[in-house]
């Protein structure tokens, strides 16, 4: 350990140090070696830097924090629980937000290793405040606490640790704070359940997860609407998606759908309704949520045929969802002409409509027409194509004139949708018959930041990459790209002067 650092320290240990000081030991132990500090480092100069944060001082307590998160890094989380039990117990209740957090993610790295998890197993005192700290009103030591407890709960002792003692009882007091703190307890559920078969079991079994099920059809338009997006995440995994469908709830969903016209404030919680079916379609298969649950479809196609911005952009994005496989593409398909009527007013509406809009339109028709090359068969590709033609008259000149615009989001937005097609050869053939559509792609010059860089960049890669793409833009452009793609994204063109004589 450099000689200034242990000085500090020991200045620290003996709780005399002025702030001046704890704020150049802060610094001093950035440029010292996690191994250093190990080798130096005893039990007395952590005790005492967690006696300094026990003053109603911000300053000396971000400093004491800083270097504690330093020095704790440095050692074995068994070793911390072992001899610094008592100072993480008072962290946590602690009035500073930024100790709170300090202690929960060591107890984050305490449930991660073997051996020093069954330590904390031993402490209720410990766990019991943890779970306090969900219905603590800083957001960020909320989510500290899920995330410790979350981990815990990936071993089996730690399973039956939560659901199989008093803190249980501890959840559930914390649940009745308020509508905010139930739905992270049930946040944390749903991680936990997420992890295993056996994990959602314990949850199931515990009560949890059936009393956030029979919140959909609770009163409160607003709690509904967070159920579904909690259903939604516990839709993800294999287990919970067993688990919905055992229980009945997505039949429960596609009535409530069904039954959402005669309801005036369907408009809260219908938009989460449709998209738990589009990630429901996605991780399962397409055709056959589609065809068991009609009501999924219709409503999508209804939201997006109508004039309402916020329900046009849920069904774009689950437009977009769906089609993102080629499974959800042909489900697509099958409805002919009313979905290619649907593109030509997705792609009015990626021209027209507000900004957050025309964005999701652009990420949704990217989503729609990218196909994998070992997937581009003769029909596929000529759906994309009849889909590309229908999103406009002039479709490659709507998304060159987007990609113009003064707008990173837009621009990056519309070189998006010409990446989504580049490997495709009715595309190229598209973009070589275009007038300056390929001097455009390689001009370095009308990309302004790093974000249109990289998309510009990611744009000729998808060309470069092609199998036809030497074939149909012939060796000249060809050769270009390969160069562009070569030089990187951020590449600059060398400027030589020459100095002239008499020059001012």
């Amino acid at each position: 350990m450099a000689e200034a650092a242990a000085e500090l320290l020991e200045r620290a240990a003996r709780r005399d140090a002025a702030l001046e000081e704890l704020r150049a030991l802060r610094v001093a132990l950035q440029a010292v070696p996690l191994a250093a500090l190990r080798s130096r480092l005893g039990e007395h100069h952590l005790r005492a830097l967690f006696g300094l944060l026990a003053v109603n001082d911000r300053e000396q307590v971000s400093a004491c924090v800083s270097i504690l998160e330093r020095l704790l890094q440095a050692l074995d989380p068994l070793y911390v629980i072992q001899n610094l039990r008592e100072e993480l117990q008072k962290g946590l209740f602690h009035p500073d937000d930024s100790v709170k957090i300090l202690t929960m993610s060591q107890v984050g790295r305490i449930v991660e290793d073997s051996a020093a998890v069954t330590e904390i197993l031993h402490s209720p005192e410990l766990l019991q405040q943890i779970i306090n700290c969900i219905g603590g009103e800083k957001i960020a030591v909320a989510k500290e606490a899920i995330k410790s407890l979350s981990r815990l709960a990936q071993s089996q002792e730690g399973l039956e640790a939560l659901f199989g003692s008093s803190l249980l009882g501890e959840l559930r007091s914390v649940m009745a704070t308020s509508d905010v703190v139930r739905y992270r307890v049930y946040e944390l559920i749903v991680e936990i359940s997420s992890v295993s078969a056996e994990s959602l079991n314990y949850c199931a079994n515990s009560g949890l997860i059936p009393e956030l099920i029979g919140e959909l059809t609770g009163e409160d338009v607003l709690v509904r609407a967070t159920c579904i997006e909690m259903l939604t995440s516990l839709a993800h995994s294999p287990q919970g998606r067993q688990y919905l469908a055992q229980q009945g709830v997505i039949d429960r969903i596609s009535n409530i759908i069904l039954g959402a016209e005669s309801d005036p404030f369907s408009s809260f919680y219908l938009p989460g309704f449709v998209k738990f079916f589009g990630n429901l379609a996605v991780v399962d298969s397409p055709q056959q949520i589609c065809e068991r649950y009609p009501v999924f479809m219709e409503k999508v196609f209804e939201m997006a045929e109508s004039q309402d911005p916020t329900m046009i952009g849920v069904a774009v994005d689950t437009l977009g969802i769906l089609g993102s496989n080629v499974e959800g593409k042909q489900v697509l398909q099958k409805t002919r002409s009313r979905f290619q009527n649907l593109l030509s007013k997705i792609g009015h509406q990626a021209k027209n409509a507000p900004t957050e809009l025309r964005l999701r339109c652009l990420d949704a028709i990217s989503s729609l027409l990218y196909l994998p090359p070992e997937q581009q068969t003769e029909d596929l590709l000529r759906m994309t194509e009849s889909w590309f033609t229908s999103l406009s008259s002039q479709p490659l000149e709507l998304f060159r004139s987007i990609s113009t615009q003064p707008f990173p989001d837009l621009h990056c937005g519309a070189l998006r949708v010409f990446t989504a097609i580049a490997n495709q050869p009715w595309a190229q053939k598209l973009m070589l018959s275009s007038p300056g559509f390929v001097e455009y792609v390689v001009d370095r010059s009308v990309e302004p930041d790093k974000a249109s860089k990289d998309a510009k960049y990611e744009l000729v890669k998808a060309l470069v990459n092609s199998k036809t793409i030497a074939e149909i833009f012939g060796n000249q452009y060809y050769l270009r790209l390969r160069a562009y793609l070569h030089e990187g994204p951020y590449y600059v063109k060398a400027v030589s002067t020459t100095a002239v004589e008499g020059a001012e």
